[in-house]
């Protein structure tokens, strides 16, 4: 009798903490979104006619078909951005896993050349997510610049490597990054930085257009194809295919990206589905439009010919 009593208890205790952990985290998110809608009604972002000129590459796509601007190099105006940015006082985030096989110097070469090159003049918090804490490089960085280290658990080690990744930069977002910066940028630590990566980058939301993939047409895209999948888009549909190096944002568009990923690649797992990372980029970027593309100039693959359209190559990337 008294076992059943303790069982109930318990059972009792279970229930309650997941509810209490639910309404917390409810209650956490509201915070966030009118924190956002709060410092967005005082954010009135410079017209883009005032800082974006489209016809000044006639070559590319410039312009979305949701009006969203393409970023090419001659297309935006930076100093018409510094001016609004600078009296603000804004503080970008920028996050990269250290996981798995990594070695010392990928990551040490990320932050030396992000330190260098993204953001420059601006209040930067470098977020390095790792499985050891042992293995991480020293790293000497400028003024305004600021390093946090987190290790992710060990009882999730054993998880999909991307989902495991996410579920961490979830939490983090909800218990710290959303109170310590305006905007964030989740990025693979494979890639290194080669000039000005700035403030033409910054919007609600951000998307990186895969160099791969640009100069082919949607149908050959290698979007998720099976209709029972979550990532699923039907053949002939689709705007662009994008990367998974670069992600970015306010810390409430990139949660709300995170959490339709855990939401599709476990509606995916229990249909018996395998699916990646960047087919539910693309998924919710179809959905979901961007508010800012990165042209590939953002994200250049120095292994392929650089073809006339490419200008100034912003990040170099090395699968």
């Amino acid at each position: 009798m008294q076992y059943k009593k303790e069982a109930l208890l318990l059972m009792l205790f279970a229930v309650l903490l997941a509810l209490t952990q639910r309404y917390s985290y409810s209650r956490t998110k509201d915070h966030l979104q009118k924190m956002y809608a709060c410092w967005n009604d005082h954010l009135e972002e410079p017209h883009l006619s005032t800082w974006f000129d489209p016809k000044k590459r006639p070559d590319v796509i410039a312009t979305t078909g949701w009006l969203a601007p393409v970023l090419w190099e001659g297309t935006y105006n930076r100093e018409v951005l510094e001016q609004y940015y600078k009296r603000l006082n804004i503080t970008i985030g920028l996050a990269v896993f250290a996981t798995g096989n990594f070695s010392k110097e990928p990551l040490r070469r990320f932050i030396k050349s992000a330190d260098k090159y993204f953001m420059v003049g601006y209040n930067v918090i470098f977020y390095i997510l790792a499985d050891s804490m042992y293995n991480l490089p020293y790293f000497e960085l400028g003024p305004l610049r600021t390093l946090k280290t987190w290790r992710l658990f060990e009882e999730e080690m054993c998880q999909d490597c991307n989902l495991r990744n996410m579920n961490n930069m979830h939490s983090k977002i909800i218990q710290c990054i959303q109170y310590e910066v305006n905007f964030l940028f989740v990025m693979a630590v494979n890639q290194t930085f080669k000039n000005n990566f700035g403030v033409e980058t910054l919007g609600k939301s951000v998307a990186q257009l895969h160099a791969w993939w640009y100069f082919k047409k949607p149908r050959d895209f290698p979007y998720e194809r099976r209709t029972k999948s979550a990532a699923f888009i039907p053949f002939e549909k689709g705007d662009f295919y994008y990367h998974r190096a670069i992600v970015g944002g306010t810390p409430l568009n990139v949660l709300n990206l995170i959490e339709q990923y855990i939401k599709g690649i476990t509606d995916d797992s229990t249909n018996k589905l395998v699916s990646t990372f960047e087919s539910h980029l693309n998924k919710y970027f179809f959905i979901n439009k961007p508010a800012r593309v990165l042209s590939p100039e953002y994200n250049w693959d120095p292994r392929f010919k650089t073809p006339p359209e490419i200008k100034h190559i912003k990040i170099a990337w090395k699968p």
